[in-house]
């Protein structure tokens, strides 16, 4: 059987699982790949820490030259996170004739056109499967299987940290720090979740598959995004009363106006697929005008469903598929069908409201003259008495279909008024 040298650029979690998968199942990968997969190199900063894997003598080494001046060493999985060195490494590994893996959605939501157009020139390619979604084979099925299609719209539950967290928030009623604090001691979250909590992850992975589906070359700061990081548990309780679930959603939308693009906590109704994604699932929905609606759902992290995705690009790229994919989808290319995203103020759907208001005759009137002047009309309203007088009561309003600029004007305006107290709270609502 043929032999491909492969080798790894970073063996924490997920490259050490990379190298159990190439080592433990040679025998499997070899018959996808219809030739053996060689774990030649694995470079790492340490070679005293310990790993999550055995290697053979002479695989191991802190020399990036080793793989770098080594043309026998045909593919490479960049396993590192981050921007730099992880850019620069990207690029010498292109220019020393390597194809390249990777699973850094950072790295290509930031220099996405600047990689493949080094690529492309070097007659190198890159696979990024694992770059989004983890094990979930969305960028074969969106890039490949569904090519027949005009992608309609996609619905997300990308990043598994945040749906962990609102997982546990509706069921157990805890609140966000609580939540967090377990998500930390459990693996599920990082020390410092910021990227996984505000959104950001979600904005890169979304403006990755929004290139893919849509030809969009938008970055991902420039998509409006909002996290759980403010959650109140006040709004998940209210939102389970009238029978929804609040997930982080990122969408892209393909309307008259361009494309909606934008990530941000939603009510989902219970019993819709993507409201039972549960734990740190992820999943997305996607609508093409010829299949009609899929779901993609499982693990989107973790040490072996990520690895899963990256040692199936190598095999790809072990037998020529990846090469033929890359030339023929040019991402992140000048010639790509390009559609702009759509300005975010005429983004349409139903809205979640919740002001904190004085509990005295006239107050409910006002806060309808502000949505009348936006000229959004009210679905249904939801307020509790009030326990103690004197206190403020919260006051719930579901709207039917208006704008994104309609309710955030409506919810400024509200905000003036001297009856409430503290900003509104509004999210969207998906049915």
């Amino acid at each position: 059987m043929d032999k491909t040298k492969v080798a790894i650029i970073g063996l924490g979690t997920v490259g050490s699982g990379v190298a159990r998968l190439l080592l433990d199942f040679g025998d499997r990968t070899g018959r996808h790949a219809g030739r053996t997969l060689w774990l030649e190199k694995a470079v790492v900063r340490d070679l005293a820490r310990s790993r999550d894997c055995d290697l053979p003598e002479g695989v191991l080494t802190d020399q990036l030259e080793d793989v770098i001046d080594d043309p026998e060493i045909e593919v490479v999985a960049q396993l590192i996170g981050g921007l730099e060195p992880a850019r620069t490494i990207m690029l010498r590994l292109l220019e020393s004739g390597k194809d390249v893996v990777t699973a850094n959605k950072a790295l290509l939501a930031e220099h996405g056109p600047e990689i493949f157009d080094r690529a492309r020139e070097l007659g190198r390619n890159v696979a990024f499967e694992a770059s989004v979604a983890g094990g979930i084979p969305i960028i074969a099925n969106i890039g490949q299987c569904l090519s027949a299609n005009q992608i309609e719209s996609l619905h997300g539950i990308l990043n598994g940290t945040s749906n962990f967290i609102l997982s546990k928030m509706h069921a157990d009623g805890s609140g966000y720090q609580e939540v967090v604090a377990e998500a930390q001691r459990l693996g599920y979250a990082e020390a410092d979740p910021a990227m996984d909590v505000d959104g950001s992850d979600a904005a890169q992975k979304l403006a990755i598959l929004a290139h893919l589906a849509f030809g969009a070359r938008v970055h991902w700061k420039d998509i409006p995004r909002v996290g759980i990081d403010t959650l109140d548990i006040a709004d998940v309780r209210y939102a389970q009363e009238m029978g929804f679930i609040i997930k982080l959603l990122a969408v892209a939308e393909l309307r008259d106006e361009g494309l909606e693009l934008h990530v941000s906590p939603t009510l989902v109704r219970k019993g819709r697929p993507l409201a039972e994604v549960g734990g740190p699932f992820n999943a997305i929905a996607v609508v093409g005008d010829a299949v009609g609606d899929l779901l993609f759902y499982g693990p989107g992290a973790g040490q072996m469903p990520t690895a899963s995705a990256v040692v199936a690009d190598i095999i790809d790229t072990a037998v020529g598929r990846s090469k033929i994919t890359f030339r023929t989808l040019e991402l992140w290319s000048n010639q790509t069908a390009r559609v702009d995203p759509a300005d975010y103020a005429t983004a349409a759907g139903r809205f979640y409201i919740r002001v904190n208001v004085e509990d005295h005759p006239g107050v409910f009137s006002q806060i309808t003259s502000m949505l009348g002047e936006q000229q959004i009309s009210i679905a249904s309203v939801l307020q509790h008495e009030v326990e103690t007088e004197g206190d403020s009561v919260p006051l719930v309003i579901m709207t039917h279909e208006t704008t994104e600029g309609a309710a955030a004007k409506a919810c400024e305006r509200i905000d003036a008024l001297d009856c409430v107290h503290g900003p509104a709270v509004r999210m969207w609502v998906r049915d």
